[in-house]
């Protein structure tokens, strides 16, 4: 089970740092999304914080497997909030990438957990 929960670590961790980069960067694609949902633009930047802290707690929880465990909790509350947020505007359009990072998570957090 440790070697499922590196790889899932890894792999969820880099996507989390990708969607980090692109809302610190400001990127045109990520800002409309955001925008298009109600979140301010003074909320990007530490939006990609959570995202990046989260990546950082997955990869040390591959050490620290408690860190893990809390890590993908809270990346599966900040997805779940992005699902609502979109469900909330009727946003499908952009609904399957957080759905898919929210079951990524749960994924993530499944394996942790397991391999306590």
């Amino acid at each position: 089970m440790f070697a499922a929960y590196v790889v899932a670590a890894v792999v969820y961790g880099l996507l989390n740092v990708g969607t980090a980069v692109a809302k610190i960067r400001k990127l045109d694609r990520v800002t409309a999304n955001l925008a298009g949902v109600g979140v301010p633009p003074s909320w990007f930047v530490p939006l990609g914080l959570l995202n990046l802290a989260g990546a950082v707690g997955l990869w040390i929880g591959i050490g620290w497997r408690p860190l893990g465990v809390a890590a993908a909790t809270g990346l599966v509350l900040y997805f779940a909030g992005a699902v609502l947020s979109h469900v909330r505007v009727r946003d499908t359009k952009n609904l399957p990438m957080p759905v898919l990072l929210l079951l990524l998570g749960a994924g993530t957090l499944a394996i942790a957990v397991a391999s306590l």
